[in-house]
């Protein structure tokens, strides 16, 4: 029964208004949208950069502590 509503809303003629008006809705929110300047842009990925770089060096440093433990400890 759903499915018959479904398929009464999609009908073909519906379809072309419904896409232009949710792209003029589309176009409307996107001019609110605060933009980061250039700048700020350039600062945040060169946090993420960091992070990332921190992050990686702290689980290899975690990786070869415990490949250490297991060598010495375990494979004797």
């Amino acid at each position: 029964m759903a499915r018959k509503a479904i398929l009464k809303t999609m009908k073909i003629g519906n379809i072309l208004p419904k896409a232009v008006n949710f792209l003029k809705e589309v176009k409307l929110e996107i001019k609110k949208v605060n933009w980061p300047t250039r700048q700020e842009t350039l600062r945040y990925t060169l946090v993420v950069i960091g992070v990332s770089l921190g992050t990686a060096i702290f689980l290899g440093g975690i990786d070869y502590i415990l490949a250490l433990l297991r060598d010495r400890f375990i494979l004797q």
